[in-house]
């Protein structure tokens, strides 16, 4: 709004102003309608606008981060992800873990890796005739992602999109100060405090956030004023405002092993994560993989996030780009539907309009054939010869 407001600006100022302050809002929040497909412990699985008919495409999974709504993808309307899938004609679907309490305590990274996601993986594919799966994560959502599909290869994954997904803890600013802490007396205290709470209560998951945009937060006031003209500008601050309200507790045995292998050890940053002695490489991810982070994320900043690129050796493919946006804006700000989303879109346009890859039993029997035919034909003396010369086969390095 100008220093000196025009007529049209007063009269659009005192309209939001009314809308704010008798509670009706400016945020259009309506979700995007769904149902319920799929449900186990800490599990969710909906299709989003059941009422349209069938779309003969892949199905794409949102899945979120803990500790987080799962409305992030659907923030509000016009600022919605979900709501821009269903517009755009795809076979959408959103995982949900519900409310984490303190009986959750006992839940650990297994839990989300080796039982949430697979399942719903399963059940969206299931549900879409048997169709491979595109994971669209954001933040933990696509540590958990890569995970997974690390693991459990044989899951109807077609690809992973990961929106500021930070694998390298030492490249978060945001972290440096608290190090000296983390490492006194090699972290007991901490450990001890997390247990005690039963993980990370949702009050204080809130206030990091909120302290991750104090610049922001401490401006905001000042920042509404200068913008009362604005219906867009304020009704995102409202959605944001009502995203951070809803935050949820992080389960204590997860927290705790975030602490020590993400942020005391930075395994990730290595690609491979110890699950007390589970080892899970990052290197055994195949499908191909986009990875999005935000040019003023301070929470993913680009350095932490991009090291996925240098980890994913096994990929099909890995793309990396940066957009517009903060931590939470990169996923779903005014100018994502022109940025991150159309990023998404042309990455799962491309994989469906490839042609499918060889089956593997197919390959695999031609292969066995080929051998078979090979070894009548050569001395077992030279055979085995040939085995020790024969040199190890090459990888084709990720695109950056």
């Amino acid at each position: 709004m100008t220093m000196i407001p025009t007529p049209d600006q007063l009269l659009k100022a005192t309209g939001n102003l009314s809308a704010m302050v008798s509670g009706s809002g400016l945020a259009d929040t309506r979700p995007v309608p769904r149902m319920l497909i799929d449900s186990g412990p800490k599990r969710s699985v909906y299709r989003l606008a059941p009422g349209r008919e069938p779309v003969d495409t892949d199905p794409v999974l949102l899945v979120p981060p803990l500790a987080v709504p799962a409305f992030c993808f659907d923030l509000r309307r016009g600022c919605s992800l979900a709501e821009h899938l269903v517009d755009g004609g795809r076979r959408a679907y959103q995982l949900d873990y519900g409310s984490i309490a303190f009986s959750d305590r006992r839940l650990g990274i297994e839990h989300w890796i080796d039982e949430v996601l697979p399942r719903a993986i399963s059940a969206v594919s299931a549900d879409a005739g048997g169709r491979p799966v595109h994971l669209v994560s954001w933040c933990l959502g696509g540590i958990f992602s890569l995970l997974t599909a690390a693991d459990q290869p044989k899951l109807p994954i077609a690809s992973i999109t990961a929106v500021a997904s930070p694998i390298d803890f030492t490249a978060i600013p945001l972290v440096a100060p608290a190090r000296p802490l983390i490492d006194v007396a090699n972290g007991h205290a901490f450990t001890a405090l997390y247990r005690l709470l039963g993980g990370a209560p949702a009050p204080l998951v809130r206030r990091v956030f909120q302290l991750t945009g104090i610049d922001k937060y401490v401006t905001k006031p000042l920042a509404i004023l200068t913008h009362l003209d604005d219906t867009e500008y304020l009704a995102q601050i409202e959605a944001v405002d009502r995203f951070t309200a809803n935050m949820a507790a992080y389960p204590g045995r997860t927290f705790g092993q975030m602490y020590h292998r993400f942020f005391r050890s930075n395994d990730l940053a290595d690609g491979v994560l110890d699950l007390e002695g589970r080892l899970i490489s990052l290197a055994e991810v195949r499908v191909p993989v986009l990875v999005v982070a935000g040019a003023a994320d301070t929470i993913a900043p680009q350095l932490a996030v991009h090291r996925i690129v240098d980890v994913l050796t096994g990929a099909a493919d890995v793309r990396f780009e940066v957009a517009p946006g903060g931590h939470l804006g990169v996923l779903t700000g005014r100018r994502s539907r022109e940025t991150t989303w159309k990023l998404i879109d042309a990455f799962v346009d491309e994989l469906m309009a490839a042609p499918p890859p060889p089956k593997k039993a197919a390959v695999a029997k031609k292969t066995m054939a080929k051998k078979a035919s090979v070894a009548k034909k050569t001395p077992a003396k030279k055979t085995a010869a040939a085995k020790k010369t024969t040199a190890p086969r090459k990888r084709t390095p990720p695109r950056g």
